[in-house]
């Protein structure tokens, strides 16, 4: 089929190798989410979203790490973009289940975790991704 769209004029963003290695890195990721995420949660408090927020912010350093590495070390082969990136950290990160666990706090009148759990989600997972970058340069 890839073959086929670049006959036809058609440009496409990645091969096969890439594809398998997104596939994996997803799978790894979406694993690791969520028996991370339950652990957290289990363990910390169950009734604020701890978990999700635990695995942003892990996914965070992660990519900053990564990003760090890229920028470091000049890594440019897609393969590593494609397997950790791409693949792992989006399926580590876990952006609609916060959006659903902020919803939820919305829906049963808890506003003020909601704002708490938005303004932790995105300022924590910001300072991860710079810290995570910070971390890949020492």
């Amino acid at each position: 089929m890839v073959k086929n769209l670049k006959k036809q004029g058609i440009p496409y963003l990645c091969n096969m190798n890439q594809l398998l290695l997104i596939f994996i890195g997803g799978g790894l990721g979406s694993l690791t989410r969520f028996s991370l995420g339950k652990f957290i949660q289990e363990n910390i408090d169950k009734t604020f979203p701890f978990g999700t927020l635990g695995v942003n912010i892990l996914a965070s350093i992660i990519l900053g790490i990564f990003v760090g590495m890229v920028e470091v070390k000049s890594l440019t082969n897609l393969n590593y973009k494609s397997l950790i990136a791409i693949g792992f950290c989006g399926g580590f990160s876990t952006f609609s289940t916060f959006s659903n666990d902020t919803l939820q706090l919305i829906q049963n009148n808890r506003m003020l975790e909601a704002i708490m759990n938005i303004l932790l989600n995105v300022i924590l997972c910001i300072l991860a991704t710079f810290g995570g970058i910070a971390l890949a340069k020492i």
